[in-house]
Order: structure tokens, then C-alpha cells, then sequence
């Protein structure tokens, strides 16, 4: 590789280990334990790579002595292939991490199966009637959680699933538990339902909204639910009050929404930035006060958002393909990607170090940062 060539090369290029997929990339998850991250597509296929890089960015880091300028060198061996499996339903299939190393995936045939690092299937958890369209694990209690187009079933460890109601309104392809796993948060075509599931299943709340909820996001304490809607923005609701409401005003769908723990905020996709509020002034009833000016504004809607888990960054991927981490509210970027296929999917590793992408070519990729790149 001639010189002029090397200084063309993107952050992307030197830290990112990538995979070409034969279909997009719908969704990322990283397991429990950091060891591996899987991909689903649109395909119904699920793809896992190992997260342990044979060629560290450390390895490939170097300080001139004359002036102390550090430089990295490209990557010299291709990374090992990913994992893929069969097709488990017709379209993305739902995907939650399972244990310490393996990941949930519910199929066409009504299966919650569960996957190994390395592609096997171990057993199937929960078998319902119908495809399943969503799925959550909570390892706190050990229930999962599965729907089809109508109704949402509870599996406590591998015991039988229970339906929830039987006079249900059609359910949506969103669930999540809460982080203690004590409450259940189920999509409507109108609305949410909450679940007290610690005990025997019982309703607590039911929340209307002007749209169908696409995602559900709870913040680190538990005490918000945002939720991405199909169309006008996204809605937030507090668990401890009767506060909810809807923030509008997006260009483009609300399709990923991140909860910030270090910075107790909230980030949407949707907007020509990174759009955020800090909840010490939640964005409720058109209040703006909290509002966390991030990145720097553009042209191009951002696609998906994913906040660093011990840091105040925020990664954001955009419509024309461009990666940046921005420091929560600072207009400073990290410009890891400039340009490429319409990135779909983000998500960290639970120690911050690498940053899982996905995208509408089918690229699949882990970008693995140097400790000493987020100083």
C-alpha cells in the first residue's frame, strides 16, 4: 500500500474489522459477557463474530521518538468469517442476548431458541402459536418474554409460556423488560401496556399514544419509557408519576432511541443531529430547557443513535452512511466513518471499547477503539 494511500484511509478503515452480509443488517446485540455480537438480517439469518480482534489497534500503534506523532497501520490479515446461521423466519427475526456468551432469536415456526457463540442451536426456550415478532430476556428473573401478532406469552426459566390476556389488543413486534425485570412494557397498535410480572402477571398501565411504538427503551433506573413511534416522534412516559406525552417535530421516524446513564439523558434518532435532553428537564409539554445540543447539524437525518456505557458520548450513524461519536452537548465529532451504505444498526460493548455497525449493503462490522482514543 503506497503512502498516498494510506493517509486516505478512514477510522473506519484502521480500527473496524467488517463483513459483507447478503442482505441488510436489521439489528446488533453484544452478548452478556462482551465475548461475541450477533447480527440479524433481512434475510432471516443471524450472523455472530467473535468480539477478542487478533490484530489490536495497541498492536498496530505507533509514537515516533524524533516527534512523538502516533500513527496506526492497517490491519494486514482479514478477520476470521463470520458464524451464520439458516434462515429462522421470513424477514429480521428479534434477537436478545441469553446468558453469559449466547443470544435469544424467535423463529417463524412460534420457537424462542437459543443460539451459541458459535452459531449452534442449544435448545428452544419457549414455543408458542404463531411467529414470533418480538422477544426480551431479563437474566435478573430469568422470564422471557415472546409475542406474536396477537398475543405476548411469559416463560419463567424453561417452564411452559403463559399468556398474558386472552382479551389482549393486538400486540406489536416491541417489548422490553424493565432492568430489575420486575415490569414488562408491551407494544400496542395504539399505545403500551405495562406489566407487573414479579409475581403473577398483572396489568399496571395502559398509555394511549397518536401512533403505533416501533421500540421501547427503558432509562437505567427504571423510571422513563421512551418509545420510538412510526410516525410524529417519539413518546415518553414516567413510571412515577402520570407524566407522559409526545416530543415531535422529527423529519424523518423516530427508529432508535438511547438512554444516557452517566449523563441521566435521552437521545432520538430522526433529526439532522443528535437530538437530546437532559431529564433533569424532561422534554414534556414543549419544555426545551433540557435540550443538549450534540454534534454539529447537517443535511442528513441520523439513523440510529447508542450511547456509551461509562462515557458522555454518543454514537450516531446517518442516512448517507457517516459515523461520528460526539461528545454530549459539545458540537466536537470523532469522524469515524465519512461515507457509505445507510447505517442501520449501532451498538457498545458493555466495557465502551467496541462499537457494533450494521448497514443497508449488508456490512456487518466492529469497530475496536484504542484505550487512550476517548481520554
Amino acid at each position: 500500500m503506497n503512502q498516498h494511500a494510506i493517509q486516505n484511509l478512514t477510522l473506519f478503515d484502521l480500527l473496524a474489522r467488517s463483513w459483507r452480509r447478503p442482505s441488510a443488517i436489521a439489528d446488533l446485540r453484544f452478548s452478556a459477557d462482551g465475548s461475541a455480537v450477533a447480527c440479524t438480517s433481512v434475510d432471516g439469518t443471524v450472523a455472530i463474530a467473535a468480539v477478542a480482534d487478533q490484530e489490536p489497534p495497541e498492536s498496530r500503534i505507533r509514537v515516533s521518538g524524533d516527534l512523538g506523532r502516533t500513527t496506526i497501520r492497517p490491519r494486514e490479515k482479514p478477520p476470521a468469517p463470520l458464524i451464520a446461521t439458516a434462515a429462522l423466519g421470513d424477514g429480521d427475526v428479534p434477537l436478545a442476548s441469553y446468558l453469559s456468551s449466547g443470544f435469544l432469536a424467535g423463529t417463524e415456526a412460534g420457537e424462542a431458541v437459543h443460539l451459541a457463540a458459535d452459531g449452534k442451536v442449544m435448545e428452544t426456550l419457549v414455543k408458542i402459536d404463531g411467529p414470533v415478532v418480538a422477544v426480551d430476556h431479563n437474566p435478573r428473573t430469568a422470564i422471557t418474554a415472546v409475542a406474536n401478532r396477537q398475543d405476548v406469552f411469559l416463560a419463567r426459566g424453561q417452564g411452559a409460556a403463559v399468556r398474558l390476556r386472552h382479551d389482549a389488543t393486538p400486540s406489536t413486534d416491541a417489548l422490553a423488560f424493565s432492568p430489575d425485570g420486575r415490569r414488562l412494557a408491551c407494544g400496542r397498535d395504539d399505545g403500551l401496556s405495562i406489566w407487573a410480572v414479579d409475581g403473577d402477571a398483572t396489568p399496571m398501565r395502559e398509555v394511549s399514544f397518536s401512533a403505533r411504538p416501533v421500540s421501547i427503551r427503558w432509562s437505567g433506573d427504571g423510571t422513563w419509557l421512551a418509545c420510538g413511534l412510526e410516525t410524529g416522534g417519539f413518546a415518553l412516559v414516567s413510571m412515577t408519576d402520570d407524566r407522559c406525552g409526545i416530543v415531535a417535530g422529527f423529519p424523518s421516524p423516530v427508529r432508535t432511541l438511547c438512554w444516557s446513564m452517566p449523563e441521566h439523558a435521552l437521545f432520538a434518532s430522526g433529526a439532522f443531529r443528535i437530538a437530546g435532553w437532559s431529564m433533569t428537564a424532561p422534554p414534556l409539554d414543549g419544555d426545551t430547557s433540557g435540550a443538549l445540543e450534540t454534534g454539529r447539524a447537517g443535511l442528513v437525518p441520523v439513523e440510529t443513535v447508542a450511547a456509551h456505557p461509562e462515557k458522555k458520548l454518543i454514537a450516531a450513524g446517518y442516512a448517507n452512511g457517516r459515523i461520528t461519536i460526539a461528545q454530549i452537548g459539545a458540537r466536537d465529532e470523532l469522524l469515524v466513518r465519512p461515507l457509505g451504505s445507510a447505517v442501520t444498526a449501532l451498538a457498545w460493548s458493555g466495557d465502551g471499547r467496541h462499537l457494533a455497525v450494521g448497514a443497508v449493503d449488508g456490512t456487518a462490522a466492529i469497530v475496536t477503539f484504542p484505550a487512550q482514543i476517548f481520554k
